[in-house]
């Protein structure tokens, strides 16, 4: 068990958990409809990033118990009471974990499976991938109770279209699974007695590639989005060429040319300069 903080005696505010590869983190507080508090979100924190640099580390997938994925942030801790620089530490530790889900060299899968709002809205949005149940929904509802959704909207407006986010944002209406399917908030959308199996399909299917390509390809592919379009086919070209400076990319090529499976050393090893 990770050293985390506990909402009682026994249980943790997160559960994390790895078999061949796959890092599951489960967030564990479904009687608060698993908040993203202060508490949670450095939970999360430590959960990514410990042994994040580890080859046995392929992919991770974050779930969570009961019926909401999460409700966003703890109201109770947006108080006056709690004053401007403990508002500032939570907004500053949850932009934390968004960009480390973006940052961290494997991918991150969301499996949702119920209501996701406001940051946890934002968390399935920063996630590489995302998996959701039928039955799911998602919404930005911070505008209903006078605290603006802005930065969730940073990860929501990179994962749908700016109409789809902005009428998420002025009205906090949930949209449906399948409509966030249709506009790209999630990857996948199935019944929910299907949802471990699918989710675990991708991972596994992540765990076959070698970790260092796939790391490579991660970082490059968010570093070109924000650049246009000849910079980008620059900075690409150029990752390409060192991707098949690896040990890996080239054991690749010669599976394929020798028709076999590969065998990766899943270490960032060069091949030649």
């Amino acid at each position: 068990m990770p050293r985390c903080r506990f909402y009682s005696q026994t249980e943790p505010l997160t559960v994390r958990q790895q078999n061949h590869g796959i890092r599951r983190i489960i967030l564990n507080n479904p009687k608060k409809r698993n908040a993203l508090s202060l508490s949670m979100l450095e939970c999360l924190r430590e959960d990514i990033l410990t042994d994040a640099d580890r080859d046995d580390l392929r992919v991770i997938i974050i779930s969570a118990r009961g019926p909401v994925f999460s409700s966003g942030h703890d109201l109770k801790e947006l108080t006056s009471a709690q004053g401007r620089e403990h508002h500032a530490k939570v907004f500053h530790t949850c932009a934390e974990v968004m960009t480390l889900i973006n940052d961290i060299p494997v991918p991150v899968i969301a499996m949702v499976n119920g209501v996701a709002t406001a940051a946890g809205c934002q968390l399935v949005a920063s996630c590489d991938i995302a998996v959701a149940t039928e039955k799911s929904t998602f919404a930005t509802p911070g505008v209903n109770v006078g605290l603006f959704c802005s930065t969730p909207a940073v990860a929501l407006g990179r994962a749908v279209p700016r109409k789809v986010a902005m009428e998420m944002l002025f009205t906090g209406t949930p949209i449906s699974a399948h409509d966030a399917l249709l506009h790209g908030l999630v990857s996948k959308v199935v019944p929910e007695e299907q949802l471990e199996e699918e989710t675990l399909a991708i991972a596994q299917r992540v765990c076959q590639a070698s970790r260092p390509v796939v790391a490579l390809g991660k970082a490059t592919f968010y570093r070109q989005m924000s650049q246009g379009r000849d910079a980008a086919y620059a900075t690409a070209s150029k990752v390409m060429v060192n991707n098949l400076a690896l040990t890996d990319g080239q054991e690749g090529i010669r599976a394929f040319i020798e028709k076999r499976k590969p065998v990766w050393t899943h270490k960032a090893e060069k091949a030649h300069d």
